[in-house]
């Protein structure tokens, strides 16, 4: 097996694509390479539509990602998590089926909860929400969430903002309210519900009404607002001057006109939380097709809701949890990422601690895994091995194409994993057979994000050492002082692992209540 891999340079942006040499995905078969969406189609269930459809991007190779970032006015909570992982499966597939990938991630760093948590610190919104966005990378780098393109923040965007608002008023697809601020008439825009199947006719409310808030539910649904007038006491110092008068953006259009001004007028995809079809992702589409005319994003995907213990997570019910309160508990991210990732993205995810602990004990054993291939040493049989991994590598792939069919992905990596450990207690499997596991485990894991393939923690030299006396006890078969170095070492964090081979120490991974 050879494991390859190209930098491929387009348009400013860098994908990285990595080919293993499979007979089933032939790398060379006409003497050039074929990437792997070209073999294997994508299917991605469609929101728009309600149905699973074949992607495909609107330029050939190449996919505009567009997914709704953090608001930053607090710490990101693990809800929040498990739709920035589903996005970064996402993110990680279509670049593992050899797309070009230009994904963005917004910051909203202007919105209601923004201003008044500036104005309770009694500081700017720069100072305000620097923090959090700073807390926000250093949570992706803790979770190993690659990283978009582009995290354009909304306070850059004020002036593209307000020319599609400009656009919107000359369409009379919007205009100024009693209240100075300027609205979106949902009843001039005929395709208005076409995400959320939101029939206006049905509602009590409809388009009689105005909603000024940035976040309500889809019985509110109501002319919504594009530009927040000034107020004084609601908004303290925090304004821009526009043609319709000082204020602020509403939260709907700072979306349109960040994807619209880095991806272009028609994206390929665009997802977030299913909280967010409506009505953030309803009133984008109208704000973006009522301007340009054109479908605003082919796909939209949504994940579905994180509850804890079978609940909805709140404060009240002390089962909120950002990523620093699981860390403080001495979870890792790693531990975190696994679980977030391992429940398919349309179905609702109900978190519980034993559950995170369960997700330590499946990385524990991958680990193990791992380590026990590094160690094979001789020959093997390199048919069966060949057998096993193009047969994995079929299956993992077709599950990722089926909708990120994550579930599915991961039963044919523990079933290599169960046939390999038996090859290897058949002493089937030699040095070069664990390379090519090793090899299609690295290919896996650009997806996955969770494995590891170096061990190199530094063993103190005096537990080194009582290993050697406690050989030296079992041979002379002193149990009584064999057992008593175990102990010692035991009580210094280590345990000892007996093999034909001989023994070794391992670092004993602490348990949570």
């Amino acid at each position: 097996m050879r494991l390859e891999k190209e930098l491929v340079a387009k348009d400013s942006f860098i994908s990285i694509n990595y080919f293993i040499n499979f007979n089933l995905f032939s790398l060379y078969g006409s003497g050039d390479f074929m990437p792997l969406f070209e073999q294997k189609p994508i299917y991605f269930f469609n929101t728009l539509t309600r149905e699973k459809e074949q992607f495909e991007p609107l330029k050939r190779g190449s996919v505009s990602l567009y997914t709704c970032g953090p608001t930053v006015y607090n710490f990101a909570h693990i809800g929040n998590f498990r739709c920035y992982i589903f996005e970064d499966l996402l993110h990680r597939t279509l670049l593992f089926f050899g797309y070009d990938l230009h994904h963005v991630m917004n910051i909203t760093d202007v919105d209601d909860k923004t201003i008044k948590g500036a104005l309770r610190e009694n500081t700017t919104l720069d100072n305000y929400t620097d923090r959090f966005t700073k807390a926000f990378f250093e949570d992706l780098d803790t979770l190993g969430i690659k990283r978009a393109k582009v995290y354009p923040k909304a306070t850059d965007y004020i002036p593209q903002m307000i020319e599609l608002i400009e656009k919107l008023l000359e369409k009379k697809l919007a205009y100024v309210g009693s209240d100075k601020s300027v609205y979106y008439a949902i009843n001039q825009f005929p395709n208005y519900g076409c995400l959320s199947h939101l029939k206006l006719d049905e509602l009590e409310v409809g388009a009689s009404a105005r909603v000024a808030s940035d976040e309500y539910e889809k019985d509110h649904a109501a002319d919504f607002v594009l530009w927040k007038a000034y107020d004084k006491e609601r908004d303290g110092d925090i304004y821009w001057n526009s043609p319709f008068g000082p204020g602020r953006p509403g939260w709907h259009i700072e979306c349109s006109a960040m994807a619209m001004s880095l991806l272009g007028e028609s994206l390929d995809i665009h997802c977030g939380a299913i909280d967010n079809m409506f009505p953030h992702h309803e009133n984008e589409i109208a704000q973006s097709e009522g301007v340009t005319g054109k479908p605003f994003s082919k796909y939209w995907l949504h994940a579905e809701h994180l509850i804890v213990d079978g609940k909805k997570m709140s404060k009240s019910l002390g089962n909120f949890y950002t990523l620093r309160d699981l860390t403080d508990k001495n979870y890792t991210g790693r531990q975190l990422r696994y679980l977030l990732l391992q429940t398919h993205y349309k179905t609702q995810l109900n978190f519980t601690l034993q559950s995170l602990e369960a997700a330590r004990h499946t990385l524990k054993r991958l680990d193990e895994f791992v380590m026990r291939l590094n160690r094979m040493e001789g020959k093997g049989n390199p048919e069966k091995v060949k057998e096993l991994t193009e047969k994995t590598f079929d299956l993992f792939a077709s599950a990722m194409a089926d909708d990120l069919n994550i579930s599915s992905a991961l039963a044919a990596l523990f079933d290599m994993v169960r046939e390999a450990n038996t090859l290897m207690d058949a002493n089937e499997i030699g040095s070069q057979e664990a390379k090519t596991i090793l090899s299609l485990l690295e290919r896996f894991d650009e997806i996955l994000g969770v494995l590891r393939f170096s061990f190199d923690e530094e063993i103190p030299e005096e537990l080194i050492a009582a290993l050697e006396k406690r050989t030296e006890a079992r041979t002379r078969k002193d149990w009584k002082e064999s057992d008593r170095i175990r102990d010692f070492i035991q009580s210094k964090g280590y345990q000892i692992e007996d093999s034909p081979k001989g023994a070794r120490l391992k670092k004993m991974e602490v348990a949570h209540e």
